[in-house]
């Protein structure tokens, strides 16, 4: 984003704006995947720590959340750079 028309205060709340933004949707990105693999892995509750079947389930839930996560991530910058190219074409 371009803050070139705002003064330095403007910019720097802008920027923290923006951050607060994004740590809000890690947070949720996080707490989104803690509890799926949670949900999905940990079933037995019989012992504090995580036996090796929902230790190696926990890993895969995870891996396969981010793996997906990047992939959408990656086809959004896809889809905004045609959409921004098709309507600079149009100018």
């Amino acid at each position: 984003m371009d803050f070139s028309q705002f003064n330095s205060a403007e910019q720097a709340h802008m920027n923290k704006v923006i951050e607060k933004k994004q740590m809000q949707d890690f947070m949720r990105l996080y707490s989104s995947l803690v509890e799926r693999c949670f949900q999905s892995c940990c079933n037995d509750f019989t012992s504090k720590s995580l036996k090796s079947t929902e230790e190696t389930c926990v890993m895969n839930c995870t891996d396969k959340f981010l793996k997906h996560s990047e992939r959408v991530g990656a086809r959004f910058a896809e889809h905004n750079a045609e959409t921004m190219g098709a309507s600079g074409s149009q100018l």
